[in-house]
């Protein structure tokens, strides 16, 4: 009987849900209103001007690009000035205000359609809705948009395209375990040891293994994944007391002061902001 596959991506995806939605492609017809979303996920049936941002031979004529924080000018630019053929756009949000899980993903994840046959089915269904509009099509482009960046993020992870980040090392094999309990339980007293275990790997190498490949000590990045979690639930209005001990934190009192000291401002503003 094969051990049980880690699934590498749920516990991030159950706490910060992917919300896509279609909008206009850059157009040098039109001046874009300040107020509207600027999209950071695009699919075409040709290539995209990758290249011009200097993002490497790799991402270049990828049909399929996302850009966790945002579209470079440059790349905006060269699309309004050369559309390829059955552009789709959209502004995809994952982590709330700030994302602060995109912040954790690499600059672009692109690919070409047919880099493998999971995106390319999803690929052809965008183009299809596209290229041959039907009643509802707009909410079928959206949910689309949001499996293809689901999809995008398994195939730079089955792929290991990253070099350095949280994909890189959800990629690597020591490293993943420990990654996933992390994530999955974060109100656990994680020490190097008990990581470095789920590593299978001697503290010190785990600990240098670890800032090598996901650029942070795995304290750091403990610490800024409860963070991330305290600020999502305490923007949704949850009590400071309750949040502390779900992810980790000995008292209400040492949440309030590393989260002020993290984000630049209390935890009672939090859901204020989002508002």
């Amino acid at each position: 009987m094969q051990p049980a596959r880690l699934d590498r991506l749920s516990a991030i995806l159950e706490r910060f849900r992917i919300s896509a939605q279609v909008c206009p492609a850059p157009s040098p017809a039109c001046r874009r209103d300040p107020r509207d979303k600027v999209p950071n996920l695009f699919a075409a049936s040709g290539a995209l001007p990758l290249d011009i941002c200097g993002l490497g031979v790799a991402a270049s004529g990828g049909g399929l690009a996302y850009f966790p924080c945002g579209a470079p000018d440059d790349f905006l630019a060269a699309l309004a000035a050369d559309r390829p053929e059955g552009l789709v756009a959209a502004h995809v949000d994952i982590g709330g205000e700030g994302n602060p899980v995109a912040r954790a993903l690499p600059e672009v994840i692109a690919a070409p359609v047919a880099a493998d046959s999971a995106l390319k089915a999803v690929g052809d269904l965008l183009l299809e809705e596209v290229l041959e509009p039907r009643c509802g099509g707009g909410a079928v482009l959206d949910r689309l948009c949001e499996v293809l960046v689901i999809r995008l993020l398994r195939h730079a992870i089955r792929t290991g395209r990253t070099e350095v980040g949280l994909l890189a090392g959800l990629a690597h094999r020591g490293l993943c375990p420990a990654l996933v309990a992390m994530h999955e339980n974060p109100e656990r007293d994680w020490h190097l040891e008990s990581l470095a275990e789920h590593a299978a790997m001697s503290r010190t190498q785990f600990a240098k293994t670890f800032r090598d490949v996901v650029g942070t000590t795995p304290g750091g990045y403990l610490s800024a994944w409860r963070l991330t979690l305290a600020q999502l639930e305490l923007s949704r209005g949850a009590p400071l007391k309750s949040v502390a001990g779900r992810v980790g934190f000995s008292s209400p009192a040492a949440l309030s002061r590393a989260f002020t000291r993290h984000f630049g401002y209390s935890p009672r503003n939090a859901a204020r902001r989002v508002a």
